[in-house]
């Protein structure tokens, strides 16, 4: 059987992702983890990094809230990489977080063109995160 993670990006490519990668958060340790990616040469699956307590991380940790931005001005203010997104001619995402009994264990983040994740688009993939939320909380929950 195919991973959860190759199979879920698989999903989100077909509708038109570009870069694809599910991060695990540490809350107690207060710390990230990339678990998968589409792009290992930009965005590796190496290390931690520290949770930044930004209005990001209020908005998809705490309020536990689908975070969308569909242009670069939207997201370049809490990601220190924006320059990398949009060098590889992406303009939008989305970060979903996947919550398990009440807590936030990881986010899937998905980047794609500049307003690709119109209404629709956004619970289609919504939609595929949860229909793959036990799989995806088996292997989270594995750090």
């Amino acid at each position: 059987m195919p991973h959860v993670y190759d199979t879920l990006h698989q999903a989100c490519a077909a509708l038109g992702t570009r870069l694809f990668t599910v991060t695990v958060q540490d809350l107690k340790l207060g710390v990230a983890r990339r678990a998968y990616t589409s792009h290992p040469v930009e965005y590796p699956v190496s290390g931690t990094k520290p949770l930044t307590r930004d209005g990001w991380y209020d908005f998809c940790i705490t309020g536990q809230q689908t975070f969308v931005a569909n242009t670069t001005p939207e997201f370049a203010k809490y990601f220190f990489d924006h320059a990398l997104i949009t060098s590889l001619g992406l303009g939008s995402c989305i970060n979903i977080p996947l919550i398990e009994g009440g807590e936030v264990l990881g986010t899937v983040n998905l980047l794609a063109e500049e307003h690709h994740f119109t209404p629709a688009k956004l619970a289609a993939y919504e939609g595929l995160v949860t229909q793959h939320h036990a799989a995806l909380a088996t292997e989270m929950a594995k750090g």
